[in-house]
């Protein structure tokens, strides 16, 4: 009985941040920003690759950024199938419930586009890396004119991304 009441919740909670998730992409959709984006995109690590200019648009930086929430939510729900379903493990149902909820309602997408801030200073685009466990060792997406500047002039990328 508890258990499938913790099931419940957490069927939910994925319910609630996916409801959330397709709303943010109604209103990118809604707003189709097409002004410039430029940055520079880290080089992958490990890799000896120059660091990459990326020109895009608002509209579909915020695309990308959206699918990837998407993605790593995708990975949430498969990894806690396996561990509930195969290794018979319930503890971590709970904390997943809450956990990817309130990281859905911190998220940077969300914070613009359902709660109406404006996106400057920590919500600047490009955004900051988060600070998971892999966010401090990829590197800074910067989008600095100084950055940019210099990457333009080095001819390391530069195709825009539509």
């Amino acid at each position: 009985m508890v258990l499938n009441a913790i099931r419940a919740v957490y069927v939910t909670s994925n319910v609630i941040i996916v409801s959330v998730y397709l709303y943010v992409q109604k209103q990118i959709n809604k707003k189709r920003d097409l002004t410039t984006l430029k940055y520079v995109e880290p080089a992958p690590m490990g890799s000896a690759d120059e660091p990459k200019l990326v020109t895009t648009t608002i509209h579909a930086y915020d695309l990308s950024q959206l699918r990837s929430l998407f993605k790593t939510q995708l990975v949430g729900v498969g990894m806690m199938g396996v561990m509930h379903l195969y290794f018979q493990y319930t503890n971590p149902l709970l904390i997943q419930s809450l956990i990817p909820l309130k990281g859905a309602f911190e998220n940077n997408l969300v914070k613009i586009h359902v709660f109406g801030q404006a996106a400057a200073g920590d919500l600047k685009r490009p955004f900051k890396a988060s600070g998971g466990i892999m966010g401090g060792l990829q590197g800074e997406v910067k989008g600095d004119k100084k950055s940019v500047d210099a990457a333009e002039r080095a001819g390391t990328g530069g195709a825009k991304e539509e």
